[in-house]
Parts: structure tokens; C-alpha cells; sequence
């Protein structure tokens, strides 16, 4: 089941990704010689027109290959107005752009669909008390739902805690439902420090409660499922880039990576608590992959805008052996992490612990 599901998420991911530069180089003109998922040796192919379709032996990405890319291959005048290589740098730029936008732009759409169709979310309902806290000196008990406070409307409990942690040590008012019968508390939470996502220390506040772990199911309106859409994209892209930043640093420590083994296992989990799960995890591996193949590294789509910004800057293409040895060093810099990341997901399946 796992394997099955990796297979498909992976196959629905690298199609959108290749249908980006596919859709744009057929649109700005430039002929496709082959559009494969997969890399290595044809399993199946189709000749339609000019393009060549394939399915290839190994699943791990795929290619658009399109005329003039094999600059060793020489072209005749009528098939260079064809070729990749002889289009403007604004062309180039949006047939490589393409690929990674069309993944961003998934994930978008299905978290789009989501919030239209409706997503689980915690109620602001207190499941426990904790001992000598805040909220026990302050009256709170099991059962209360918190459903306002300072006079902001509260529906779910994430809005109830942002609000919390953002104000240690000040005075908050809170309405709550108790029996059926509208209470009003006060209340200061405690300034505790804690730790975010990366380790790294900060102060929060906290009144000493728990969730009951009743939800509901909360669904938007076009307009607010368009706005969460794009929230929420873009709050994964953002943590993607941070997280990248933080190995970088050191912060996160790079026991907390994950790679192909990690996601078929991911992938079987996901599937198996539904497919609503399976397309939100779907989601947020499309956005992963899009912002890191923007990252400005040689052999990656970013690295390719890139040169492509110093060729319209300096008014001229990079040498031929300039970016020939540049992607060289660019797949070492792949292979070294791909080793990386094998390693630790072989040595989480030995030893059976968890992702940090």
C-alpha cells in the first residue's frame, strides 16, 4: 500500500512538474522532442506529432526534452525559430519557471478544494485543567468552550491559542460557554519559554489548558477558501525556505531530512487515513519541491534562471564549458545530499525511531 501510494503521489507530482514546461515551450513555440515520466530506459512510448511520450524505468523524477537543448547537435536555419536554445532569455526564463510554479500552484488548488469541501478543525474546548495554573486560578474547568476573548469572535482552537501565546503577561477577557450559561473570565497568561519548530528558545504565554479533541468541520466560501488557499501555500513555501536556512546554520540538526524512503512511508500513512490526508500531504511535498528546485543551484531549475539572469545582464550566453562544469559541481552537491538523506532514512527503518 505504501509503495503503491508513493508510486502515485510521486506520479501525479512529476507530471504536474513536466506538464509546467511542457504547456509553456508548446506556447512560446519551441518544439518537445520527448515528455518522459520517470529517467533511464523506455518502458512504454508514444509518438503524437512532434513529442515523443514516455513512461521510463526509474520513477525518482522525469524530463521535457526539447529541440536545441544538446548543443552538439547541430541545427539546421529552419528548426532554430524551433530550438530551446535560440529563443530570448524571457522565453527561456518562463519554459523553465514554469515547472516549479505549476507545482506551487497545485498544491494551491487542492488546498482550495479543501477549504470548499471543509477541513477538520479543534474546537476552543477545554479537555483538562492543569494543577496550580492560570486558568485553574482563574475558575476554568473541563467542558468550558472559550468563544471569545477581548471581544475577538472564537470558533476554533488555534485562533484561541495564537492570541494566548502572543501575550504573556497581559490581561485577557474571556467569554466562555459553561452549561449553556455565558461566563466572563479574566486572565493573564504566564510568560513560559518554550521551543518553536527549530529548537530554538522563545517566550510565549500559556494559561494551562488542554483540547478536548472534539472538532468540527469548517468550510469556506470561494473568496475565503481562495485566501486560505494562498495563506497556507505560502506559509509552507516560507517554512521550506527557513528549514533549508536552519540545516544550513546548523540550527536543525540533519537527522530531521527525509527522502524517498521516508516519503513512500509517509505517503501509505497519509492514504490510509483517507484520501483528503493523502492529497494534503500531496500538497506540501508539491510545494517542497517547487521552492527547492528554485533554490539558485547548478542542474536545478533555479540554477538555470539564474544563468539566465547573468546572460540579460551581461548581454550574452555563459561560456558552454562555464555551465557545463558549473552543473558538474550542482549534481555533486545533489548526490552528496541524496547519499545523506538515504543514510538516514535507512537508519530510521533499522532502528524504528521517528523524524526528530
Amino acid at each position: 500500500m505504501s509503495l503503491l501510494s508513493a508510486i502515485v503521489l510521486l506520479g501525479i507530482i512529476i507530471f504536474v512538474h513536466e506538464l509546467g514546461h511542457f504547456l509553456f515551450a508548446k506556447l512560446l513555440k519551441v518544439k518537445v522532442l520527448k515528455f518522459s515520466l520517470g529517467f533511464g530506459p523506455k518502458i512504454i512510448g508514444k509518438k503524437y506529432g512532434d513529442t515523443e511520450y514516455l513512461i521510463s524505468a526509474v520513477p525518482f523524477g522525469g524530463y521535457v526534452k526539447m529541440l536545441g537543448e544538446n548543443t552538439e547537435t547541430e541545427l539546421t536555419e529552419e528548426e532554430k525559430p524551433f530550438s530551446f536554445n535560440f529563443q530570448p532569455v524571457w522565453k527561456r526564463f518562463i519554459i523553465v519557471f514554469a515547472g516549479p510554479f505549476f507545482n506551487i500552484a497545485f498544491a494551491a488548488i487542492i488546498f482550495f478544494f479543501s477549504f470548499i469541501n471543509g477541513l477538520p478543525v479543534l474546537l476552543p474546548e477545554i479537555g483538562n485543567v492543569m494543577p496550580d495554573t492560570p486558568a485553574q486560578r482563574a475558575g476554568l474547568t473541563k467542558g468550558d468552550r472559550i468563544i471569545e476573548i477581548n471581544g475577538k469572535s472564537i470558533s476554533q482552537w488555534d485562533e484561541m491559542t495564537e492570541i494566548i501565546h502572543n501575550s504573556p503577561g497581559k490581561a485577557l477577557a474571556l467569554k466562555i460557554l459553561r452549561a449553556n450559561e455565558k461566563l466572563q473570565i479574566d486572565i493573564v497568561p504566564e510568560k513560559k519559554k518554550t521551543q518553536n519548530i527549530f529548537g530554538e528558545e522563545k517566550e510565549i504565554g500559556l494559561i494551562g489548558i488542554q483540547p478536548s479533541g472534539n472538532t468540527m468541520i469548517k468550510k469556506e466560501s470561494i473568496a475565503g477558501a481562495l485566501k486560505n488557499s494562498v495563506v497556507r501555500t505560502y506559509e509552507i513555501a516560507e517554512l521550506t525556505v527557513v528549514s533549508v536556512i536552519k540545516l544550513i546554520q546548523r540550527v536543525l540538526p540533519m537527522n530531521t531530512i527525509g527522502g524517498p524512503i521516508m516519503i513512500v512511508q509517509m505517503a501509505g500513512e497519509q492514504a490510509s487515513r483517507g484520501v483528503l490526508n493523502f492529497f494534503i500531504f500531496m500538497a506540501i511535498i508539491n510545494i517542497n519541491l517547487g521552492v527547492i528546485n528554485l533554490f539558485p543551484i547548478p542542474i536545478l531549475d533555479g540554477g538555470h534562471i539564474l544563468f539566465f539572469g547573468i546572460e540579460a545582464i551581461r548581454k550574452k550566453p555563459l561560456s558552454e564549458k562555464f555551465i557545463a562544469n558549473s552543473q558538474k559541481v550542482g549534481l555533486a552537491i545533489l548526490l552528496t545530499l541524496m547519499v545523506v538523506v538515504f543514510y538516514y532514512d535507512i537508519l530510521r527503518l533499522i532502528t524504528g525511531k521517528q523524524l526528530p
